[in-house]
């Protein structure tokens, strides 16, 4: 017991491209909400804005990954996209891809639930298509 060790192990398969195991990251996802703003509220007013009237109407106007993706979370330091000040339907976009993920995967045939933890994450999208074949 006297010679306790440790050490950090920090490796992926994640954002592999090329080899045997390919999972490519596919989308970077992250929205910036203004201090003090409440993020359903602040996507709810731009949806109505812009003539929708439930989260589920953008699924015809975005496209959308196939398949099930695996989410892991973005880097804090990562650029998110700036609600103010950005275009409305980037904004948009991001909001119903957020709303399609939990913490841990992308299902584009979930519904798409807009809360305050799902649009204030940050997440990187993987194919994990080349890790099954």
């Amino acid at each position: 017991m006297s010679r306790r060790r440790s050490e950090c192990i920090d490796s992926t398969l994640l954002g592999r491209d090329d080899g045997a195991i390919r999972c490519p990251r596919t989308l970077r996802l992250g929205l910036a909400f203004p201090p003090r703003a409440d993020p359903v509220k602040t996507i709810e007013t731009i949806l109505r804005d812009n003539g929708y009237g439930s989260p589920e109407e953008l699924r015809d106007e975005f496209p959308l990954p196939g398949g099930r993706l695996i989410c892991r979370p973005l880097d804090p330091k990562a650029p998110r996209l700036a609600v103010r000040g950005a275009p409305e339907r980037e904004v948009l976009e991001q909001a119903l891809l957020l709303g399609l993920c939990t913490a841990q995967l992308f299902d584009a045939e979930r519904p798409v639930l807009w809360t305050q933890a799902s649009l204030t994450r940050g997440l990187e999208l993987f194919d994990p298509a080349g890790f099954y074949a």
